[in-house]
């Protein structure tokens, strides 16, 4: 899903508002009907329907949840304190070396780094320990009924329902967030149409409990996204007062910034000098500023936020360090 995300380590630097809540149109048997009209026409079987729906009923938990978030403002650094802990880092190291042919297998496929995919491994799924243990038919038929974004979460129940009728995995096995989002990648059914791989071999896509899969489907997404192979996501720098921070889309080649006064915190440039990059200081003049490159905007289509491209970026630089 990875475009839309509710958890906390993924959260984007916005001020989360009251909303709004429609009232469910019509009885939730009556909205059943509906849904299993649609996924006929969309050619998925009655047996499939049969099994996804079994034992569904409006759970009250995903409404609260839904209905519950906080309300507060995410600065950077505090962004920075919740999802880039030391455990994080120390759990990274342990899962790279615990498969590193395999992440090594995997960035030869796809040219994306290692660094990239654990990061979104860690961020969304702790490596894999915590993938939401919802129903996700029945969250997701719960969120499209109650009706505050009816149309976004009916779209994702039927690409569930699509995942189910493939054979994928079996209606009690497809677990994830109160939203929908699934197994250790946190993918919306829909992205999970468009970017899980079979990686392991076993003809099915298996971004629960199949590492080959987790990892190939990670670095699918970003492979499609645009990453470029062999270049890296950015770096911390620190820039002269004054000249400020036009953001990800005002690019400069690198040797543009170095000659305004812009140089790396640590080391050197990790980029050629005809690299265009743009200046991000997520904080305002005077916090932490960064110089982003083209994989920045890959990493922010799995989820559009600069903090969570930071976080997968600085994660993944210190995992693979």
């Amino acid at each position: 899903m990875p475009t839309r995300r509710f958890l906390i380590s993924a959260l984007a630097p916005v001020l989360l508002t009251a909303r709004a809540f429609a009232e469910p149109v019509g009885s939730f048997s009556e909205f059943l009907r509906s849904i299993r009209a649609d996924a006929r026409r969309a050619g998925i079987s009655p047996r499939t329907l049969d099994r996804a729906f079994a034992g569904v009923a409006p759970n009250e938990k995903v409404l609260e949840r839904d209905r519950h978030q906080p309300e507060f403002t995410l600065t950077w650094a505090k962004y920075r304190d919740i999802v880039i802990t030391d455990k994080r880092i120390v759990d990274g190291r342990a899962a790279i070396a615990a498969n590193r042919v395999l992440f090594q297998r995997v960035e030869q496929r796809y040219g994306v780094s290692t660094g990239a995919i654990a990061g979104i491994w860690g961020i969304e799924s702790n490596f894999g320990t915590g993938t939401g243990s919802f129903r996700v038919i029945e969250a997701l038929a719960t969120l499209a009924w109650e009706g505050r974004r009816a149309s976004f979460f009916r779209g994702e129940l039927i690409a569930a329902l699509k995942i189910l009728d493939h054979g994928d995995v079996a209606p009690a096995a497809m677990t994830g967030s109160y939203a929908g989002a699934m197994g250790q990648p946190q993918f919306m059914p829909t992205s999970y149409l468009r970017y899980a791989v079979d990686f392991e071999g076993h003809g099915r896509r298996d971004i629960w409990t199949s590492k080959p899969d987790v990892l190939a489907s990670i670095a699918n997404y970003l492979a499609e996204s645009g990453w470029r192979p062999g270049q890296g996501w950015g770096q911390a720098v620190v820039a002269p007062q004054g000249l400020g921070a036009p953001g990800r889309d005002a690019k400069r080649p690198l040797a543009e910034w170095a000659r305004a006064g812009v140089r790396p915190v640590v080391g050197r440039w990790n980029a050629t000098a005809d690299t265009m990059a743009g200046l991000v200081a997520p904080d305002g003049p005077g916090g932490a500023t960064f110089l982003v490159y083209a994989n920045f905007n890959a990493i922010r289509r799995y989820n559009p936020s600069d903090y969570y491209a930071l976080a997968v970026g600085l994660i993944g630089d210190q995992v693979t360090a």
